[in-house]
């Protein structure tokens, strides 16, 4: 159930447990709880530590032995966030796994959690390729949040959309992920 900028999981109604998507019952899903004792989510929540994070990452670690290589990563709002953290994870060598060759970040923010910051305050920004797209008018993640996430990249792209929290499809959009995305053939 989605409540403000809050995320509390819930359990699918019975018999509902394998339909997805708009309408479904599904539970939402997140990558950690910035509330470990309502085991919820807001990205403007201040918190000393989380839930999930360590879990998150190993979920990835185990899908890129499984099925990477991959040449990117890509995110959406809190996805976006931990792609930050793995982009940070990979910069310092903590996972060999990890050889992303550029990322995606759509909504992305920096995480509020106290020992998240670890993957913020290294000494030179990420090297990896980023292309950070944001909607002026989000009101789940602010555009202010999401650019406070550039100064931790070299060089980011930035596509702004004049809308909300999604991901834009428009034709001009569509070319500069194209062309983002050409460099890495």
């Amino acid at each position: 159930m989605r409540d403000g900028n809050r995320i509390h999981p819930k359990k699918p109604a019975q018999g509902k447990e394998n339909e997805v998507g708009p309408g479904s019952d599904e539970a939402p899903r997140g990558w950690w709880f910035s509330d470990t004792q309502a085991r919820s989510f807001d990205a403007g929540q201040q918190c000393q530590a989380s839930l999930g994070l360590e879990e998150s990452v190993e979920a990835v670690r185990t899908a890129v032995k499984d099925l990477g290589p991959f040449d990117g990563v890509l995110g959406f709002s809190q996805g976006a966030a931990l792609v930050a953290v793995l982009c940070s994870i990979q910069e310092q060598n903590l996972e060999p796994q990890f050889q992303f060759r550029f990322a995606i970040l759509v909504a992305g923010f920096r995480s509020a959690c106290s020992e998240h910051q670890r993957f913020y305050g290294g000494p030179a920004s990420l090297a990896i390729p980023s292309l950070h797209i944001f909607g002026q008018e989000d009101q789940v993640i602010p555009d202010r949040m999401s650019r406070e996430l550039l100064p931790l990249f070299q060089e980011p792209l930035v596509l702004t959309h004049p809308g909300g929290h999604f991901v834009p499809a428009a034709s001009a959009h569509r070319q500069t992920y194209q062309e983002f995305l050409k460099r890495f053939q």
